[in-house]
């Protein structure tokens, strides 16, 4: 079973506690700076490797969770009563990067995890303090021991008062994108994720944080979970230069795994125009991402729609050495969303450049049923072909590109909205059970073309009878329409492939689709 989260807005709602500030920057007037500090003592990535090396052989030992009864009372609505403390933010205001904000634990994140500030190739821990938050006289966090721990951390921009990356709970983190405004998530690993066995959720239990000078940081993390250990270094600069990360993962097995994700993207489908008759809510969409992507190892571009099917679902995309994927919303247009809380229009795609040679294999689309916009229920990763036995050292390199559209985008015509409606022709009898496609596509390679130029669509199905082709240009626009009805039935979904072609050239990416004619009423 996939794991879903709730409350999707929480890393927003400033649900936060605050972190001693590396010496001398500790504004707290309750305690000395030197009090918020364990001892130092030697860092590298080669050592922190080495002890996720260490540690995976080893039996796994589940986190301790304290005082469980206090913090299972602590839910959305005592978190968000906590406020942390602006004063207290690791480095913040000293001019030197950016400012660091900590978070609470609480009903939904009980484990704690350990931080570090990295200077000069030493490493000392951030001691937890109550001082470093504030709460409401009788708040039940105050029943909670001195010394509990911190749940996360967020990254703050040059304002000292919002946060552009946040890390919170198993091995997550994001970043506020392009725009500004919080969506999907990107996680360290995924271990048999819609599997035949349960889903593992590693998590990340300690973190080193280092100043890059410019402005930047260097996340290392150390990863554990039941099947593996990892260790992590994740490079990232701010906001104002673009939110890309380098991540470099050293992944040590302990038990063989059925299905590893490498650079797993989860983010949140309900509706959009592809399935009106899921729209309940009356805003016109609602997504965080409309699309899969990806750049084939042999230079084929695709674009998959996301969907919001009847039951669990997995597509597999065999590739080898692949050029990049990600999880994208190519819709920016506000009309379409009338949302002016959470801005759905603005929330930032997710591109996975890898860096390194990642062999054969597929990228993966899992996507589940959902009737609501709190259940994160799309996922995408890398998954190797070769099976991972008990033992191995993996090592993957990638890039995350937090962006509006994809980083290297490809000199041919994008699909930009998918729509379906009922099939056949006006005025005449409507074939039953057919349903008619309407994909519009824009792009270099369609300027100047027009019905005589021999653009055709070139439309495929994995059953099922395609009729009533057709592809033209939309008169007042840049784009190009095709147009085709599926006539299939039964409850096995249907594949559906198409891409625009002049002769033997292809004029567009191939738009693939899962159609599911037993869903349709």
């Amino acid at each position: 079973m996939v794991y879903t989260l709730t409350r999707r807005e929480l890393l927003i709602g400033g649900v936060c506690v605050g972190a001693a500030g590396l010496l001398p920057r500790l504004a707290l007037a309750t305690a000395s700076a030197e009090s918020r500090f364990g001892p130092a003592e030697p860092f590298s990535f080669d050592l922190l490797k080495r002890r996720a090396r260490e540690l995976a052989g080893k039996p796994y030992a589940a986190p301790v969770i304290r005082a469980p009864e206090v913090l299972e009372q602590i839910d959305f609505d005592a978190h968000q009563q906590i406020r942390f403390r602006d004063e207290a933010q690791l480095w913040g205001g000293d001019g030197g990067g950016p400012g660091i904000g900590f978070f609470h634990l609480g009903r939904y994140f009980k484990a704690p995890v350990r931080i570090y500030a990295v200077e000069g190739g030493e490493a000392r821990e951030l001691l937890y303090s109550p001082d470093h938050f504030e709460m409401p006289e009788g708040h039940v966090a105050r029943n909670l021991p001195e010394d509990i721990g911190f749940a996360g951390f967020r990254v703050m921009d040059e304002s000292g008062k919002s946060d552009w990356l946040a890390v919170l709970g198993a091995s997550y983190f994001r970043t506020s994108g392009p725009f500004g405004q919080y969506g999907l998530s990107a996680r360290g690993i995924a271990v048999d994720t819609a599997s035949s066995k349960a889903e593992e959720f590693p998590r990340f239990s300690e973190f080193w944080l280092e100043r890059t000078g410019d402005g930047g940081l260097i996340l290392y993390a150390l990863l554990d979970g039941p099947s593996l250990s990892g260790a992590y270094r994740i490079a990232g600069g701010p906001p104002d230069k673009g939110i890309v990360q380098d991540v470099e993962a050293a992944l040590f097995t302990r038990t063989p795994i059925e299905k590893l994700g490498i650079a797993p993207l989860t983010s949140m489908f309900w509706y959009s125009e592809t399935n009106r008759e899921d729209a309940k809510d009356w805003r016109p969409e609602i997504h965080d991402s409309d699309g899969l992507a990806i750049w084939t190892g042999a230079g084929e571009r695709i674009w998959r729609p996301i969907t919001n099917p009847p039951i669990v679902t997995t597509n597999a995309f065999v590739d080898e050495n692949p050029r990049g994927f990600g999880l994208l919303q190519r819709d920016r247009d506000f009309e379409n969303y009338q949302d002016d809380g959470v801005f759905y229009e603005k929330r930032a795609s997710v591109w996975v450049e890898p860096n390194n040679d990642w062999g054969a294999g597929s990228v993966q689309l899992v996507e589940i049923p959902t009737d609501d916009e709190i259940h994160d229920n799309i996922v995408a990763f890398w998954v190797p072909r070769e099976p991972v036995a008990g033992g191995q050292a993996l090592d993957f390199s990638y890039r995350l590109h937090w962006l509006a559209a994809e980083p290297h985008p490809a000199p041919i015509a994008q699909v930009v909205a998918t729509r379906i409606g009922m099939g056949g022709i006006p005025g005449q009898p409507r074939p039953p059970g057919a349903r008619k496609f309407a994909i519009d596509l824009e792009g270099p390679t369609l300027a100047g073309l027009d019905r005589q130029s021999g653009v055709t669509a070139a439309v495929e199905s994995s059953r099922g009878k395609i009729d009533n082709t057709d592809a033209y240009p939309v008169v007042g626009t840049d784009r190009w329409r095709v147009l085709f009805d599926i006539e299939a039935q039964g409850h096995e979904p249907v594949t559906l492939r198409m891409y625009l072609r002049q002769g033997g050239d292809a004029l567009s990416e191939t738009w693939i689709y899962q159609y599911f004619p037993a869903a349709v009423v």
